[in-house]
């Protein structure tokens, strides 16, 4: 008898342990979606705008290249919170920025 109550117990507690890993699971993914959600709004503000305005609020880019499309793109690295961080946009032929990616940056 007492072996059945010792062994429902050691149930019991795996699924309270199983339960909280798995809440505190979805609330780093929360946290974490929320930082990328911020990052992405703040870098679609430099959509449409010239590549003038992007050098003169982030600087000289660390790399740039012109891709197989015909266009500009720029590469800003930097590190958050001891993690690489990369940002890179893309710059049509009449210096729009037309699309960016970010790598890394929460």
């Amino acid at each position: 008898m007492l072996f059945k109550v010792m062994s429902k117990f050691k149930s019991v507690i795996s699924l309270l342990i199983l339960i909280i890993f798995f809440s505190g699971c979805q609330t780093v993914k929360k946290k974490t979606d929320a930082v990328i959600e911020k990052e992405n709004k703040m870098l679609s503000e430099y959509i449409g705008q010239s590549a003038t305005k992007l050098q003169m609020e982030l600087g000289k880019p660390d790399e740039d290249f012109e891709n197989e499309k015909g266009n500009f793109v720029m590469i800003y690295n930097t590190k958050k919170y001891g993690f690489p961080c990369e940002r890179r946009f893309e710059i049509n032929p009449e210096k729009i920025v037309v699309g960016f990616a970010s790598n890394g940056c929460f």
